[in-house]
């Protein structure tokens, strides 16, 4: 009777993470809404050395309600796919992405450009799954992998492609393709790292 319930708080411990992260975010767009004020200007504005906390905050602040429920479900779908491999990974790749995506956004776009959304960890979270297929674990994991990434691909390439390529008016391109290198980079590094373990 332990043995089947070690996994299942294993299990539940790893996909807290994508969800506590995600209520996060919607208690803040709440108490945006219900305070005076606005929090959007804690996020992160482009070549302003005062707004480096923004690579923090800018990720869990939204301009809208919109915004953030367009935000939420490819979030913890491809978040919990990140979490599979444990909590300690999925926050990993949160900080990567956060950071590179925030760095590569503030260098890029156009000075005083105001930048939030967790878009650049949707797109972190998204290329790490689609790049991890290269970790040098066994055969069967990468296969795994690979079909994962395969059935993301499908239901999400287009979009992060457009996001990237095709992005409107106020949407954030720059924070969307570093955002994905991040998530990239996360997935090489761990890569690189894993060689000398066993799983």
């Amino acid at each position: 009777m332990t043995t089947s319930a070690r996994p299942q708080r294993s299990a539940a411990s790893r996909f807290a993470s994508p969800v506590l992260l995600v209520a996060l975010m919607w208690a803040i767009q709440f108490a945006d809404a219900v305070l005076p004020g606005s929090f959007t200007g804690f996020g992160l504005r482009s070549w302003d050395l005062g707004s480096l906390p923004g690579l923090v905050l800018g990720p869990l602040l939204h301009a809208s309600w919109a915004h953030l429920i367009g935000n939420t479900l490819p979030l913890l779908v491809l978040g919990c796919l990140v979490a599979v491999e444990g909590a300690g990974r999925f926050w990993l790749v949160t900080a990567v992405a956060a950071l590179v995506g925030g760095a590569g956004t503030w260098l890029v776009n156009a000075p005083g450009t105001l930048t939030v959304g967790a878009s650049v960890l949707v797109f972190g979270y998204f290329a790490y799954v689609v790049v991890r297929v290269f970790s040098p674990r066994p055969i069967a994991h990468r296969l795994v992998y690979a079909l994962i990434a395969l059935v993301v691909i499908v239901l999400y390439g287009g979009s992060m492609l457009a996001g990237i390529i095709g992005a409107g008016p106020g949407v954030s391109w720059q924070a969307h393709l570093f955002g994905a290198v991040g998530g990239g980079a996360a997935a090489l590094a761990g890569a690189r790292g894993g060689g000398a373990r066993s799983a």
